[in-house]
C-alpha cells in the first residue's frame, strides 16, 4: 500500500501517519505532505470545492498516473471541467471519493499516486 498511511479523517482534520492535520493537504509521489493551496481555486470560484485550472497544475506532478481526491465528508470538491482536461492530457486518472471511503483505497493504492484530502463539508 501507500505511503505515507492515512489513519483517519473526521471533520476538519486528517490524520496520516499519527500526524494530525487541520487544514487540507497535498500527497505527494515519495509521500510528501504539504497544505493545499486552496487560494488557486477560490480566487476564481470563490470556493475551494471546485477545482481550478490554476491549483490543477500545481497538484499534477510529472509520471502521476492516478490523482485520488477526499472530497470531504459529503463529498462536494469537484473537478473545473478545465482542471478536468489538465489530468487527462496528462493521461493521470483522478477519482473522487468522499473523504472516509478515499482513506483504504489510498492505503491500498500502489504505484505513482498523488492525494489531494479536504477535510471539510
Amino acid at each position: 500500500g501507500m505511503e505515507p498511511r492515512i489513519d483517519e479523517t473526521q471533520f476538519g482534520s486528517v490524520t496520516i501517519d499519527g500526524k494530525v492535520f487541520e487544514h487540507d493537504v497535498l500527497i505527494r509521489l515519495g509521500g510528501k505532505v504539504e497544505k493545499r493551496k486552496k487560494k488557486l481555486s477560490k480566487a476564481v470560484y470563490g470556493t475551494s470545492h471546485t477545482i481550478s485550472l490554476a491549483e490543477a497544475r500545481h497538484v499534477h506532478q510529472k509520471g502521476a498516473v492516478r490523482l485520488l481526491i477526499g472530497a470531504g465528508q459529503q463529498g462536494r470538491v469537484r473537478l473545473s471541467e478545465e482542471a478536468a482536461a489538465h489530468f487527462k492530457r496528462r493521461r493521470c486518472q483522478v477519482e473522487l471519493l468522499p473523504t472516509p471511503e478515499m482513506i483504504p483505497v489510498w492505503n491500498q493504492a500502489e504505484g505513482a499516486v498523488i492525494g489531494l484530502v479536504h477535510v471539510t463539508c
